[in-house]
């Protein structure tokens, strides 16, 4: 039988948390990327305990074009970095969720590393 789309993407997310830990030095930077909109956090998997967060329902990001666009996935990527910039985090472990590195993930991937996270 095959596996649908979301069997594949919950698989693949279990085979990355497998590996990708986020502590106090490299947080994890998770991305979640529905239909509409896109979420980064920068977490502390040790702690428990989220860092900084951004997605394109944060009141910087809401008045522009929609959630659902590369740029606006771009814009998230470069809040998310100039906040974890903030609290003092440089270097993080990229979680992508379970999603294909390309398209809107990749573009706010890309844009964080522009803004000065090192991954």
């Amino acid at each position: 039988m095959k596996a649908t789309r979301k069997q594949s993407t919950h698989r693949r997310h279990v085979r990355i948390r497998r590996r990708v830990k986020g502590t106090a030095e490299r947080p994890r930077l998770a991305v979640y990327r529905s239909n509409n909109h896109i979420y980064a956090q920068v977490i502390d998997d040790y702690k428990h305990h989220t860092l900084a967060a951004a997605s394109t329902l944060d009141s910087d990001l809401k008045n522009d074009e929609g959630g659902a666009t590369k740029d606006a996935s771009a814009k998230v990527g470069k809040l998310i970095a100039e906040r974890s910039l903030a609290k003092g985090v440089k270097q993080v472990v990229f979680d992508r969720g379970g999603k294909l590195y390309h398209g809107r993930v990749a573009a706010l991937a890309e844009a964080a590393r522009e803004a000065g996270l090192d991954f």
